[in-house]
């Protein structure tokens, strides 16, 4: 695949970076994430010819409303201010982030996204936002993630201990989607001008062999994840299981008229994307793993998922990085691919966040940033991405995430629930790119060639992944 290809098929692309940032709060960013954005932009420049231009940070719902409703800190709002201003005075377009993971403490203290009143006052705080700076905003994203403030806290306890309350945590997914919904109306209502959207974290993966019960628990994988968000979000239903059982609906907290609140129109979905993820049914742990594994693979994670019906494990012979994500590029085009063939048209233009977690620990053998590995790593992925838009996906936005941000989250995430992956540390690096794909369905000419889909792209996922047994 031709760069003139890749620069063809996403010219319609806003290119741009995120980061957690907040701009109600001093002090001002780090400088060291400047190193980061600087080396995504040339990046970006070198492959495609572009400068990516629109730059979002965070609000700072905590710092703009730190004693309740309606009580606004004054210098706070200043700062956002500035902040609007000084990145239009450099010819950037602004992107406001509403919300990212952390509530204000009255808001927590009352319950957090388990309460109802937590969406309304999220309409309230949206709307003013809307009538102080939707004349600068580019772009409104409501929230960064729906799934770690409701699914990963409140459900599954994997944020803050012992917050854990398994199904009666449910009711907090469905007040997050109510917020974005009445957010979204709130802010067209005071004549927002940018286009408005939330971010989901989109979830990939693949099944570990061809067995049918190692198919259905990837079926469960995308149920629980992508399925949660998205079927409200898009089609006005809660999740409905195997089993004809709506889990969140089932909990009592939805009331009249909600769903067709949380099915708002959004001018774009943000897809956070991380890692595809190789899922096996828990009875096939023994067949997938050697026996010496087994025990290990049953970490905290997989002993919230096996409840769930499956579990997940490492691919075989895959590089990974610090985290322990594997290194595959065409993952996150497979998993787009399979959000077009679950939603088709209902989906609004897509906006991918990719958090640049492929490209942390891309060094060469001195220890600096491995610039030709890096970038032939992102020309892959983008790659992969630009052959689904050449089918017909609209994608209308690629941000870079500084892989800086919550970095005591992502570390402990990773201690805690770490995939049972490959000690790949202790054996010699594959060459590249043999690490990233390996034959049958991870195809790929050759180091110097272009890497990209095969002719006649499907948009249906393939079924299974690396080192299939």
């Amino acid at each position: 695949m031709s760069d003139g290809f890749l620069h063809e098929s996403l010219r319609g692309v806003d290119w741009g970076v995120a980061t957690a940032d907040t701009i109600a709060a001093p002090p001002p960013p780090p400088p060291e994430r400047g190193g980061h954005f600087r080396q995504w932009t040339d990046d970006i420049r070198q492959l495609l010819g572009v400068t990516p231009d629109t730059h979002r940070m965070v609000a700072g719902w905590p710092q703009l409303q730190p004693d309740g409703p309606g009580r606004w800190d004054r210098q706070a709002l200043d700062r956002c201010e500035r902040a609007l201003d000084a990145l239009l005075a450099q010819g950037r377009r602004p992107a406001l982030t509403l919300f990212d993971r952390t509530l204000p403490p009255w808001l927590d203290a009352a319950g957090g996204w388990l309460s109802r009143d937590t969406a309304e006052h999220f309409a309230a705080y949206a709307a003013e936002l809307g009538r102080r700076f939707g004349d600068r905003v580019d772009r409104w994203i409501t929230s960064t993630d729906l799934a770690g403030p409701t699914l990963a806290d409140h459900v599954a306890g994997m944020y803050s201990p012992g917050r854990g309350a398994g199904r009666a945590g449910l009711p907090a997914v469905h007040h997050i989607l109510l917020a974005n919904g009445l957010a979204t109306q709130a802010l067209r209502s005071v004549g927002a001008t940018g286009r408005i959207g939330t971010t989901v974290t989109l979830v990939g993966g693949y099944a570990a062999t061809d067995d049918p019960y190692d198919r259905l628990a990837l079926e469960r994988l995308d149920a629980w994840t992508n399925r949660l968000f998205l079927d409200p979000l898009l089609l006005g239903e809660h999740m409905v299981t195997e089993d004809d059982e709506a889990p969140v609906a089932a909990s009592g907290c939805v009331r009249p008229g909600d769903l067709e609140v949380i099915a708002t129109a959004q001018d774009l979905l943000g897809l956070s994307w991380h890692t595809p993820f190789r899922v096996t049914a828990p009875e096939n742990l023994p067949r997938v793993l050697p026996t010496t594994k087994c025990r290990s693979a049953l970490n905290e994670v997989n002993r919230l998922l096996v409840g769930l019906g499956f579990a997940i494990v490492p691919f075989d012979d895959v590089e990974t990085t610090a985290y322990g994500w594997p290194i595959i590029p065409e993952g996150l085009a497979d998993a787009v691919a399979g959000l077009c063939d679950q939603y088709g048209d209902t989906l609004p233009p897509l906006s991918v966040v990719d958090n640049g977690m492929g490209d942390l620990d891309l060094v060469d053998e001195t220890g600096h940033s491995d610039d030709t590995r890096r970038r032939a790593l992102l020309r892959a992925r983008l790659a992969w991405l630009a052959g689904l838009v050449a089918a017909g996906v609209e994608v209308c936005g690629y941000e870079y995430w500084s892989v800086l941000d919550n970095l005591e989250a992502k570390f402990r995430y990773t201690r805690l629930y770490a995939m049972a992956i490959p000690d790949h540390e202790l054996a010699p690096r594959p060459a590249m790119p043999s690490d990233w794909v390996h034959g049958g369905a991870f195809a790929i000419e050759s180091t110097e060639s272009a890497v990209g889909p095969k002719p006649g792209l499907s948009l249906v996922p393939r079924s299974h992944g690396a080192g299939a047994s």
